[in-house]
Formats: C-alpha cells, structure tokens, sequence
C-alpha cells in the first residue's frame, strides 16, 4: 500500500498519512464491504486510491503563500502575550512543547486548516493533525 501511495504522492510523508487515513478507514467501514461486488484487495486499494487523490486535489489549494513568516509569528506572539500572566490558559499552554503551541494558535487565532499550518511548519499532515489532538487534549485536561 505503501508503495502504491509513494508513486501516487510522490512524497514520502504524505504517503505514510494516506496510507494510516486508508487504514482507519477501512476498519471503520469493514462492514459495507460487499464480496459480490469484488475482491477484498480491490476494495482496499480503492479506498487508497481515492484517499490518495482527495490528498492530492486538497494540497493543491493548500499550497501557503510565499509570505513573510514573520507576521504570523508577532500576531501568535501578541494574542499569546495578551493572555494575562496567572491565566489558567496560559499556564495550560505554556505546558504545552512550543510546535505543539504554535500549531493550536495558529487554528484558533489564525483560523488556518491542519493543511495550512502543515505547510508553515514543514511537518507531515498527520503529525500536525496528531499535534494539535492531543494538545487540545492536554489542554482541556489542564484546564479541568
């Protein structure tokens, strides 16, 4: 599977993501496999496939700005230093490791996709999908 999403992607990062997506996907839907209609293995390569071409179809618009980094970065800064110092928030999210942190302000404050922060950071689809999950979780439990 790995292999057929590497030529399909033509990157390694993205591949590994589509094939981990394909995987939860087919064990989520395992019960609307139909024998009748084909082969397991077809099944599962389709289910690849078309997790391969969504990826492809969503990096095309997801492609970030040629931008300066910098403004992002003061805006991050500012909306974090306007949290007051004995906040709950900021004592949360300073026990949070700074891409985890950078990756949360930069969906909530900046309102970009997983995709967007993704290509700012450099980092694998998933990882930032993984980053920013188990901070939220981290926070919540912080904040609890």
């Amino acid at each position: 599977m790995l292999g057929v999403a590497r030529r399909m992607l033509r990157r390694v990062d993205l591949a590994e993501d589509a094939v981990q997506e394909s995987l939860v996907l087919i064990w989520r839907r395992a019960h609307q496999f139909d024998e009748s209609r084909g082969s397991a293995k077809g099944w599962i390569y389709t289910i690849l496939r078309n997790r391969c071409l969504t990826m492809l179809r969503r990096e095309d618009r997801e492609v970030p700005d040629a931008m300066d980094e910098t403004p992002e970065q003061v805006v991050l800064d500012g909306a974090y230093d306007r949290l007051g110092d004995t906040t709950d928030l900021r004592r949360c999210l300073e026990g949070l490791d700074p891409e985890t942190r950078r990756a949360i302000l930069s969906s909530y404050v900046l309102g970009h996709s997983h995709g967007e922060i993704a290509g700012r950071m450099a980092a694998p689809l998933g990882s930032v999908k993984s980053r920013v999950r188990r901070g939220l979780l981290k926070l919540r439990e912080c904040l609890s």
